[in-house]
């Protein structure tokens, strides 16, 4: 049923049942994960980085060396689930970035994770989550995790 499952995760909290479920599903199904890492750009433009004496510890620099140790984490979890992993990281609006790799890549289902929130926080301000949800039409499971607020 699923040959390419893609997993979007940002390391946090809200991804860590999702991390799992995506894991599961991918070796319950011989399928392919492709775990995808979006820097987000609006996080490092954010900022001025006149505090930054070199580039290169500037926060997009941060967010990449995060983005590789979650890629790693995952990459070893899945090795020893005995899943093949396709890893990718991307730059951009994370819901946009998301939802263009799926295309690219034809994934059969999009794993996502994302917190419990209170309605009225959902109201205000959304999730990638919901957006990708609006935007893609491939189908997509949405992993919630309780986090500490």
């Amino acid at each position: 049923m699923y040959d390419r499952i893609l997993l979007s995760t940002d390391g946090t909290a809200a991804s860590t049942d999702a991390e799992s479920h995506a894991l599961d599903l991918a070796a319950a199904h011989d399928a392919e994960l492709h775990v995808l890492y979006v820097v987000d750009e609006n996080v490092y433009n954010a900022y001025s980085g006149d505090e930054y004496v070199d580039e290169a510890e500037g926060p997009e620099h941060g967010l990449e060396e995060h983005g590789e140790e979650t890629i790693a984490d995952l990459r070893a979890r899945a090795n020893d689930a005995g899943v093949d992993v396709v890893d990718a990281m991307r730059h951009g609006r994370p819901s946009d970035a998301i939802v263009d790799y799926a295309d690219d890549e034809d994934a059969d289902l999009l794993v996502l994770g994302t917190k419990r929130r209170p309605d009225e926080y959902r109201a205000l301000l959304g999730s990638v989550t919901d957006r990708v949800l609006r935007l893609t039409s491939r189908p997509a499971l949405v992993v919630k995790t309780d986090v500490e607020s």
